[in-house]
């Protein structure tokens, strides 16, 4: 069975093959994996929201399948995050008292209400 052919490099005007699997030679591919993580990630992500936090998160999802605040006011949304009570950067916990199960819409109106995030305009 043939194979696809490899694609070109899609940083700049970079002239070599990406690597089968990426969208960059193997140079570029270091170099934008080294700037995301430098300036899009939070240098301790992975030690706050490791592959357990995944697994924490997907069974509380499982046990609470709809936003816990619209369900108050009779509303039936699908979960989308879900959000610490007690942020991990204050001593909270991945503990299943300390979870909310929220709608993106709720969980942006409750960081807003806290004065974590602001408004991109």
């Amino acid at each position: 069975m043939p194979r696809k052919p490899q694609r070109g490099c899609a940083y700049g005007r970079c002239g070599r093959l990406a690597v089968p699997g990426s969208q960059y030679c193997e140079e570029h591919k270091a170099l934008v994996n080294k700037q995301y993580n430098t300036f899009e990630r939070s240098p301790d992500v992975n030690r706050k929201y490791g592959r357990a936090w995944k697994r924490i998160r997907d069974r509380y999802v499982a046990a609470h399948p709809l936003c816990e605040r619209c369900l108050k006011e009779g509303q039936l949304t699908p979960v989308e995050e879900v959000h610490h009570i007690l942020p991990i950067s204050q001593g909270g916990t991945h503990d299943a008292r300390n979870l909310m199960s929220l709608c993106q819409s709720c969980h942006t109106k409750i960081h807003l209400e806290i004065g974590d995030r602001q408004i991109r305009s």
